[in-house]
């Protein structure tokens, strides 16, 4: 697909992004999406590779497997390999560029933890979330894709609905009532982002959380869109 294949404003749109930019003007922050994505375009161009993360660690489930027991981690790590349908070149190069998109990520937003999710089926035939790149601390690696978890995950919700959730303050969010899937007790604000296809169909999400409130203003919001847009031309 082409790298380009969503425009600023129509992604805005799709994802509901406007309500979290409070007087910030589409043309302002556009203007904002559009230098990040020059400045990203010029990382992954410029920067060495990292090593592939083919295999990775996850926190315990807890009964039923419906949340992640914090600091207990699994004794088998996650391995990409089967849910992706192997080891090959193509697989290697996406996983690769993701990986770079991380890093910048982390680069120029300095928040504590992020991660770029595919929507796939997985070996049990279930439509899930696959987490393909990340930084921090150990987490869940596939999230379902059905209505009933979407009620306590915020990342399952958007992988549904391609509406964009930012919550700014957790604790004041799980105090009106709100549902969330805490993985990390520390993290106290979290954006995760629709990935939108060439044709418009949802592909998977990032998330994004740091350990502070009020972190994601719409300089914040602007350089995620622009990952937002740059990833799904890599996704495998």
């Amino acid at each position: 697909m082409s790298r380009d294949a969503v425009s600023v404003s129509d992604y805005v749109a799709h994802a509901g992004i406007q309500a979290y930019l409070d007087d910030v003007s589409l043309a302002a922050f556009a203007e904002k999406v559009q230098q990040r994505q020059t400045e990203l375009k010029a990382f992954l161009t410029a920067t060495t590779a990292p090593a592939v993360q083919w295999q990775y660690k996850v926190p315990e489930l807890g009964e039923g497997g419906a949340c992640s027991l914090f600091g207990q981690l699994a004794d088998e790590p996650y391995d990409l390999t089967a849910i992706l349908g192997g080891q090959n070149a193509a697989n290697q190069h996406a996983l690769t560029q993701l990986s770079l998109i991380a890093a910048f990520y982390r680069e120029h937003s300095a928040l504590d933890w992020f991660g770029i999710y595919q929507a796939r089926a997985n070996g049990a035939g279930e439509l899930v979330l696959v987490k393909l790149a990340y930084y921090g601390a150990p987490s869940r690696a596939e999230f379902p894709l059905n209505s009933e978890f979407a009620k306590i995950s915020n990342n399952s919700t958007v992988g549904l609905s391609g509406k964009a959730k930012v919550i700014n303050d957790v604790a004041a969010y799980l105090g009106t009532g709100g549902e969330y899937y805490t993985c990390d007790p520390k993290v106290q604000a979290e954006a995760c982002l629709p990935l939108f296809s060439q044709s418009g169909k949802i592909a998977g999400i990032v998330d994004a959380e740091d350990f502070n409130k009020n972190v994601f203003t719409a300089d914040a919001l602007a350089l995620l869109v622009a990952v937002c847009l740059t990833v799904p031309a890599y996704l495998p």
